[in-house]
């Protein structure tokens, strides 16, 4: 953050299930302590972001950086059994979230999860435009929503979807995108298919935390907010929420 800016440290104990600890190269599912470190500095590129763990990787000028930082605190998350997830936008700022085993208070052996997850249901029913440019988190949620019982159109940004929504003749009952895409963000792409389908309804996906979406101004009431990274069981049932809050 070269000419200053906000840094905000957030704290929140966190279920992760089968699928996003595979996701994330965590050991098992169950209960974790996440800790949230974002900037609104100038944020990363994919080429920075694929680098960024890598031992005297830095961006820095000589003599200014040692690049041993961050994979310092990446090794020592690891060996703790934790995993560090990135996420970030060229001149949007950068989310660091860092995910440790949470232990319980009399043994320190790690509380699992409340319940065992459970397979999701097919009980779900509707078209839903999916925007997402990650191609892991698409193929994760086209999965998810798909076995939940919907019909999804998968895009790869916004263009894309806009192309697939002006194709597709039934209805769209939500749009669910990423906040935050290159060329077309997620703000954009819904002012676009509100445009071309008054009245749809968006839930918009993010990496950033809710405080950090919060300060970058309140959501539309047709619009709604789910925080990356997310439980199966956590998506399926914000859809649900929304789809019946909107009358979908």
């Amino acid at each position: 953050m070269p000419d200053g800016g906000t840094l905000t440290i957030e704290t929140a104990n966190i279920e992760l299930d089968q699928g996003q600890t595979q996701e994330f190269s965590l050991d098992a599912p169950g209960a974790y302590v996440m800790l949230a470190v974002t900037d609104s500095g100038t944020g990363m590129d994919a080429d920075t972001k694929a680098r960024v763990f890598e031992p005297f990787f830095t961006t820095k000028p000589p003599e200014q950086g040692t690049g041993l930082g961050l994979a310092t605190v990446y090794g020592i998350v690891k060996q703790s059994g934790g995993e560090v997830w990135l996420y970030s936008e060229l001149g949007r700022g950068t989310t660091f979230k860092v995910f440790l085993p949470r232990l319980s208070e009399d043994n320190a052996e790690a509380v699992p999860l409340a319940q065992p997850t459970k397979a999701i249901a097919a009980a779900g029913s509707g078209t839903i435009l999916l925007a997402e440019d990650e191609d892991a988190i698409r193929r994760v949620a086209t999965r998810i929503l798909e076995k939940a019982g919907y019909t999804v159109l998968a895009a790869s940004n916004g263009a894309d979807a806009l192309m697939i929504a002006d194709a597709h003749e039934g209805e769209i009952d939500l749009l669910v995108t990423d906040m935050m895409m290159p060329q077309m963000n997620g703000i954009q792409l819904s002012q676009r298919i509100r445009g071309q389908r008054p009245g749809t309804p968006t839930l918009f996906l993010s990496g950033y935390t809710d405080s950090t979406v919060v300060r970058q101004g309140p959501l539309d009431p047709s619009e709604h907010f789910l925080q990356k990274p997310f439980a199966s069981e956590t998506l399926v049932g914000k859809i649900r929420e929304v789809l019946d809050a909107t009358g979908h």
